[in-house]
């Protein structure tokens, strides 16, 4: 039975516990500070040398510093047998020598046994490391005693095969030294090498030592079961392959027959073949041994298909060997070797393309030789002799065609295709990857049309055939861009459309060779891409409705829209030029298009594409512009039909601000333009259809915001016809500038005071009054010259003084004006 004291005498007993802790806590704080106070005391004189004998170094840890002993004790040991082999080994004789030696190493290598038995292991290592020195230097003892007249390389690959074997011996009945077996690894790389250099073989049998000793090297990382013993090994196989191929390679693309290209041919798919067995094993880097593996087997049958055909198909030899290795895609190679073997045949490719790249740059920059002669025949291409360049482009794009729709490496070991993740539907276990599919159309959709487009020049076709091929892949690469339902989406879209650009600038560019090739040339293109642009694609507008790809699908028309409005104007241009007409007749030919584009805008089918094709056909406004600035009407009469054309486009409200000045601009340009043809020298005559205009539209202004300032309503449109009169004024001799400007400005004056505007009030008077000014100055100069020198500063003084006396008031009135301004508008 337990007794649960009452609520009071609980409080209590926790009260007194309480004060029980705090006192005992109390005292062990106490103590703390005596202990750490008298550990930071220095220890007596007597203590000092026994506590530095019994504790270790500051700053250093005894495993790391053991480390370090022992490896500087051998260091030492080893430099001192160094020594005493080559500086006292003539001071004994050949017993002596063999008993020293003998006995040194034997003894050396017996000492890690009862070392590692007491379990100091840095210690054994140290030694054994000693051992395996003292065992090179017996090597080379006996080389110097028993073999003076010996081969020195012979001797060394015999002396590292039997190092090799008797640290591998030594290190696996001493399994817990780490060092002796990597030696043994390391050292038999040595002796297939230096036994095929001794007997003077050629480099292809140096090429098969290594490839044998990195074979072994393979055989060992798979079988051992030390890390340390595989890294090694892994790491000289690695190095002694790469050599291997490096000679084999060398001698590869210098051999002029086939016989010649076999022999290092079947080094080099023995390489490949030692590649892909230890892509089965090398776990991470499995993809890296197999492309090697497959840049091995392909040099080795692409050089023997090099030496055996015509020199210009060397690239498309090369890309065959590549295609058909990346049929092991659609293999059951695991994961990893497969998609480095596909690596492999890629780079081959690649390098491939590159190679007929060239080819694809002269057929469409090659019309650029006809710019300086227009016209004037068939253009010089400079071909730069690659006539397999289509093989190659075209090849290439069959592949990517057909890899886009093959196994997705890896998909075995991953063990889902597409449909398991998601992608395009297509549900099949080990289909491409989306994004895979998606690159390898767009690839094949550019090489394919590369490949077709380089054709002509290769074949050395006539000339008509140059120019229309460009027109054909235009016309497919656009059914591309307009089709409603095209495999790879947007990508392939955008992909086709720069194809189509670049073929049809290429093709524009050879058509400048002939008049008639120029015009039909532009005339195909420009109802090309303007039918593309006009495309209605309802079902793919209707099934990508408010997506991304609905957006991508406007800006594509919109490129379409601009580039017809492009070639439409330089048919215009080409069409008047073939037709002999004269560069201003040119000029307003030219704005058709700007007036057809403004009519098109209009329209609400084509409204998403309006501000685009809008600025496109500005350009063309300055193209004819730009040609009639050679004579001044008729660049007046340019500049007052793109004013007309400017107002038409302000009638739409969305266009209205920007249109509408536009037009008042180049209606106020094309006036100037006539007055100066016209040799009209009056100012007025520039100011005047510009001033009139801005009142009118000032007016308006106030009408429909009273409260709007004049400045902003009538400043302008006065100051512009105001300024330069005046500024005429002043330099006319003649009375009858000053007097009308008089009259204005004060007819300006009274109107401004009358309605209370501040603009018209001060523009107005400020002119007036230097208008008089000028009148009155030749009277004034005339009267201060006839009174007394001593006149002029007198008045001056009392006008000073007179201004001083009523200061007060004249502030008071200059107040008032500012005041009754203020209040104007």
């Amino acid at each position: 039975m337990t007794n649960v004291p009452p609520p009071a005498q609980e409080l209590a007993i926790i009260d007194q516990e309480l004060v029980r802790l705090d006192a005992r806590r109390g005292q062990l704080l106490t103590r703390k500070a005596y202990l750490l106070n008298l550990r930071a005391q220095p220890a007596p004189p007597w203590a000092q040398p026994v506590a530095r004998s019994f504790a270790p170094p500051a700053g250093t840890s005894s495993p790391g510093a053991q480390n370090v002993l022992l490896m500087l004790g051998g260091l030492l040991l080893a430099v001192a047998a160094i020594a005493f082999t080559l500086v006292s080994w003539g001071h004994l004789g050949i017993g002596g020598r063999a008993a020293v030696l003998t006995g040194v190493t034997v003894l050396t290598l017996a000492v890690p046994v009862p070392l590692l038995r007491r379990g100091l292991r840095s210690t054994a290592e140290a030694v054994a490391a000693l051992g395996l020195v003292l065992t090179v230097l017996d090597a080379y003892a006996l080389y110097r005693v028993a073999l003076p007249g010996a081969d020195g390389l012979g001797c060394t690959a015999a002396a590292t095969a039997v190092l090799a074997v008797l640290w591998a011996g030594y290190g696996t009945a001493l399994g817990g030294l780490r060092g002796p077996l990597p030696a043994a690894v390391l050292t038999a790389q040595l002796p297939l090498t230096l036994w095929a250099l001794a007997t003077g073989s050629t480099p292809l049998t140096v090429s098969w030592a290594l490839l044998v000793t990195a074979a072994l090297d393979t055989a060992l990382a798979s079988r051992t079961g030390s890390r340390t013993v595989r890294g090694f090994a892994g790491v000289a196989a690695g190095v002694t392959a790469a050599g291997a191929l490096l000679v084999a390679g060398a001698l590869s693309v210098s051999a002029v027959t086939p016989p010649a290209a076999l022999r290092p041919g079947a080094l080099l798919l023995a390489a490949a073949a030692l590649g892909l067995l230890a892509a089965r094993r090398a776990g991470a880097l499995a993809p890296v041994c197999a492309a090697v593996a497959g840049l091995a087997g392909i040099a080795a049958v692409g050089a023997v298909v090099r030496t055996a055909v015509p020199g210009g198909w060397t690239a498309p030899g090369y890309l065959l060997c590549a295609v058909a290795l990346s049929t092991v895609v659609r293999t059951r190679l695991p994961g990893p070797v497969v998609r480095g073997l596909a690596g492999a045949a890629g780079l081959v490719a690649a390098l491939s393309v590159l190679w007929a790249l060239p080819a694809v740059a002269v057929a469409l920059l090659g019309g650029v030789a006809a710019i300086p002669e227009i016209w004037t025949g068939v253009p010089a291409v400079p071909w730069p002799g690659r006539p397999t360049a289509p093989v190659v482009l075209l090849t290439a794009a069959g592949a990517l065609a057909v890899s886009a729709y093959g196994p997705y490496p890896g998909a075995r070991d991953t063990g889902a295709g597409v449909g398991a993740r998601g992608g395009d539907g297509a549900g099949a276990r080990g289909g491409v990857s989306a994004v895979a599919r998606t690159l390898a159309l767009c690839g094949s959709l550019a090489l394919g049309w590369a490949g077709v487009l380089v054709l002509p020049l290769a074949l050395d076709a006539a000339y008509p055939v140059r120019v229309a091929v460009p027109a054909l892949l235009t016309a497919g690469a656009l059914a591309v861009v307009v089709g409603p339902r095209v495999p790879g989406g947007s990508p392939v879209r955008v992909t086709a459309l720069v194809c189509a650009l670049a073929g049809s600038a290429g093709g524009s560019l050879m058509s400048l060779g002939g008049r008639a090739a120029t015009v039909t040339t532009l005339a195909v293109l420009s109802a090309l891409f303007a039918g593309a642009a006009m495309a209605r694609m309802t079902a793919h507008a209707a099934e990508t409705a408010g997506t991304t790809e609905a957006t991508e699908t406007v800006r594509i028309r919109a490129v379409l829209a601009c580039t017809a409005v492009g070639y439409t104007t330089a048919l215009v241009a080409a069409a008047c030029a073939a037709a002999g007409l004269s560069v201003e007749t040119t000029a307003v030919a030219v704005l058709v298009v700007p007036a057809a584009v403004a009519l098109l805008a209009a329209l609400p089918s084509t409204r998403p594409l309006a501000a685009p094709i809008e600025i496109t056909a500005a350009g063309a406004g300055l193209l004819a512009v730009a040609l009639a600035s050679g004579r001044a009407s008729v660049l007046a009469l340019v500049l007052a039909l793109c004013g007309v054309i400017a107002a038409g486009t302000a009638v739409r409200a969305e266009r209205r601000t920007v249109a509408g000045y536009t037009a008042t601009a180049l209606f106020v340009l094309a006036t100037w333009v006539r007055l100066a043809a016209s040799d009209v020298p009056v100012p007025e005559a520039y100011t005047l259809p510009v001033t009139l205009p801005a009142l009118a539209v000032g007016l308006l202004r106030r009408r429909r915001d009273p409260e709007a300032s004049s400045w902003t309503a009538y400043g302008p449109g006065l100051a512009v016809t105001l300024l330069p009169s005046l500024l005429a004024a002043w330099g006319d001799t003649h009375w009858s500038r000053p007097l009308l400007l008089g009259v204005a400005a004060l007819a300006i004056t009274l109107s401004g005071a009358r309605l209370g505007l501040q603009a018209p009030l001060v523009l107005g008077g400020t002119v007036l009054g230097l208008v008089a000014l000028h009148e009155l100055a030749p009277y004034v100069v005339q009267a201060v010259g006839a009174l007394p020198r001593w006149l002029p500063p007198a008045l001056a003084g009392v006008l000073l003084l007179a201004v001083g006396a009523t200061y007060e008031r004249r502030l008071k009135d200059a107040r008032r004006v500012r005041r009754s301004l203020g209040r104007m508008r």
